[in-house]
């Protein structure tokens, strides 16, 4: 009995034992259901505008938009690089599948050129694989048109419209302007990554040296897409910068009749304005169709421009630069006056041959004895024996000093990149470079511009405007003005404080009153080229020789092979009382300053202050003609470069083509 009692269960402890478990699984399932809750708010209510971010993210995307780079003009409003509208081909690689067969298919409905291709692999190849890769730039309406209808079968590919540079002027102003290129992976190392957002970047000339200027500041816009990523519309905007817009110096007109008056000759010019240093035209002949280079030059076109003996990709203004021969003359005038070593009136007596005391080699002047000389005959006449005298008694050391504080061998800080400084002849610079003393007979031909010499047609027309403007030296300088925005106002380009050359306004005149002497005394080297003119002018010609005399027989350079012969220099300002314009003029293989180089800086002196240009040539090639150019080019040589091509090369027994040929003169 006792054993059955014990078996039976306890009724009211089983029941608050289920009650108890009950409770606590009902209190589980509520705390569910409260954390799930509380999740669901949290999502819905406190996370709602992360996600609702998130989510209109998936549809909306940023894109970039490139601003409109800036309008670069002439000094009268003329532009001189601008945009126009033209539409590309995009691939991205990511989306756009088997590259070969997507090659294979476009090629139908597209002209795709072997150099389209191989640039688009590699920049396929060394991009990542979601990024953009332009296949074809430029493409034709028809072009567009057909690839709208047939779109939808490549995934990945594009038209995109966009602004590309022009330059209405052509090879007139394209070592001035220069031109754009597309934009490459060095830019990006160089730029950083933000530079890949932009197609083109700057690669010469102002384009080069401004080019941050120019470019603006990226916006963008979001654009709202479908579940294919399509483009469906655009919900947002923050607008791109423009690039501010440059004003030049320089005048078309000036610019164009500075070409004309080269003719058939090769060479370089500037035309600077003394009073504040702008550039009113810089030329260097042969020039080339900067448009050619804007998308990408063809094979063709570059190697034309390559294997052109007269290098038209070289800027000789500021990249070139050789011996200024008798156009260093009123500097080392200057120099003598300024070290106490002359005065104006003191006199040396030309014998035509100078001689290093205790030498008997002799150093010649281009046209014998000039009898006594003082520094106006010196520079009118071109006595070359007055500045063998003085470079003598100066020495080396004070002629480098001096011809330093000129600014020679020292770059003139034009706003272009890569400016060459030119070589004013040292023992520092020999020791450098030679690996022997310095001789006294190199003293003596530097004082006539000749020896290791070199100087630039940028640092003679900076030179020059200095003299004309009683000696202020300005900084050459292209950009005159900037505008912010199409309705901002011009400003003007901030300019650093000009020197002086001296303070000594009494040696400048000396100075000044010499190279009107040339013009017009019965002896002056450039007496031929101020006939006839209604004002004054002041100016000196100058010859760089390339090749030395035979024998005691002075060399015609009229005679000699083009290659061969001397280069003509000139420089000048007018009007004399009140200068406007100042000059240098290089004519490569021209002779004679007097005879080559000075007529073009007539031309130069009339066209800007009597108003007779040259007139504009309407058979001239158009700018849209992409190629057209070299081909033109390689079909008609000038004569100037058929008869260099058939210069047979001289029996060095014959010729003796040195630096430092003694005896240039005029």
């Amino acid at each position: 009995m006792r054993q059955m009692r014990r078996r039976l269960k306890n009724h009211a402890r089983e029941t608050m034992q289920f009650r108890a478990r009950a409770l606590l699984g009902f209190a589980i399932v509520v705390l569910a259901l409260g954390g799930l809750a509380g999740w669901y708010f949290k999502l819905q209510v406190l996370d709602h505008a992360d996600y609702a971010r998130r989510s209109e993210a998936n549809r909306i995307k940023p894109r970039p938009v490139v601003p409109a780079r800036g309008i670069i003009y002439d000094r009268k409003g003329r532009i001189l690089a601008d945009n126009v509208p033209a539409f590309r081909l995009d691939v991205v690689p990511e989306d756009a599948g088997d590259p070969k067969a997507l090659i294979a298919g476009l090629s139908k409905i597209i002209a795709l050129d072997p150099e389209d291709i191989e640039r688009f692999e590699h920049e396929r190849k060394a991009s990542r694989s979601f990024r953009a890769v332009t296949l074809k730039l430029r493409l034709s309406p028809d072009e567009v048109a057909r690839f709208a209808v047939d779109q939808w079968r490549f995934p990945g590919v594009s038209v995109e419209p966009y602004l590309t540079r022009r330059y209405p002027y052509g090879a007139l102003m394209a070592h001035i302007v220069g031109y754009v290129g597309r934009t490459d992976e060095k830019d990006i190392e160089q730029y950083g990554p933000g530079q890949a957002l932009f197609t083109h970047t700057g690669r010469s000339g102002i384009e080069r040296y401004y080019d941050e200027a120019l470019r603006g500041e990226v916006g963008y816009e979001e654009v709202k897409t479908n579940v294919e990523g399509r483009a469906l519309g655009r919900v947002g905007r923050i607008p791109a910068t423009a690039g501010a817009d440059l004003r030049l110096a320089v005048d078309v007109d000036l610019q164009r009749t500075m070409v004309e008056a080269f003719g058939d000759h090769d060479g370089a010019a500037v035309a600077i304005d003394p009073k504040t240093g702008g550039i009113l035209a810089m030329v260097s002949l042969p020039s080339y169709d900067p448009n050619l280079f804007v998308n990408g030059i063809s094979s063709v076109d570059y190697r034309a421009l390559m294997d052109d003996p007269s290098r038209p990709l070289f800027n000789r203004n500021v990249l070139g630069g050789g011996p200024p021969g008798s156009t260093v003359k009123p500097f080392m005038a200057l120099a003598g006056l300024e070290s106490g070593l002359r005065t104006p009136q003191d006199r040396v007596f030309s014998t035509g041959e100078f001689h290093i005391p205790g030498q008997k080699r002799g150093y010649r002047d281009a046209h014998g004895g000039g009898g006594w000389v003082d520094l106006h005959k010196s520079i009118a006449a071109s006595v070359n024996y007055y500045y063998y005298k003085l470079a003598y008694d100066m020495g080396i050391d004070k002629l480098a000093e001096y011809m330093h504080r000129y600014g020679f061998g020292e770059p003139t800080g034009i706003d272009l990149t890569g400016e060459n400084a030119g070589i004013v002849p040292s023992r520092e610079w020999k020791a450098k470079h030679r690996p022997e003393p310095w001789y006294p007979g190199e003293t003596v031909i530097a004082g006539i511009g000749q020896g290791y010499w070199v100087a630039t047609t940028l640092q003679l027309a900076q030179g020059t405007a200095a003299l004309a403007d009683d000696g202020v030296r300005h900084r050459p300088h292209l950009a005159r003005d900037r505008r912010d925005g199409f309705r901002s106002p011009w400003t003007p380009m901030p300019q650093p404080a000009p020197t002086r050359l001296t303070d000594n306004l009494g040696h400048i005149r000396a100075i000044q009153d010499g190279m009107v002497g040339t013009m017009y005394d019965p002896g002056g080297t450039g007496r031929a080229t101020a006939v006839g003119a209604p004002y004054r002018m002041a100016g000196k010609t100058g010859t760089a020789q390339r090749v030395s005399r035979k024998g005691s027989v002075s060399t015609n350079p009229h005679l000699l092979p083009l290659h061969l012969r001397h280069q003509a220099w000139f420089i000048g300002y007018a009007p004399a009382q009140d200068p406007r314009i100042a000059v240098a003029v290089m004519v490569e293989h021209g002779g004679y300053g007097g005879s080559t180089a000075a007529p073009i800086a007539r031309k130069l002196f009339d066209a800007w202050l009597l108003g007779e240009y040259a007139e504009p040539d309407p058979d001239a090639i158009p700018v849209t003609a992409f190629g057209a150019q070299a081909e033109a080019a390689e079909a008609s040589p000038t004569p100037a470069r058929a008869a260099r091509a058939a210069i047979p090369g001289l029996d060095a027994a014959t010729v003796e083509v040195i630096r430092g040929a003694p005896g240039a003169g005029r």
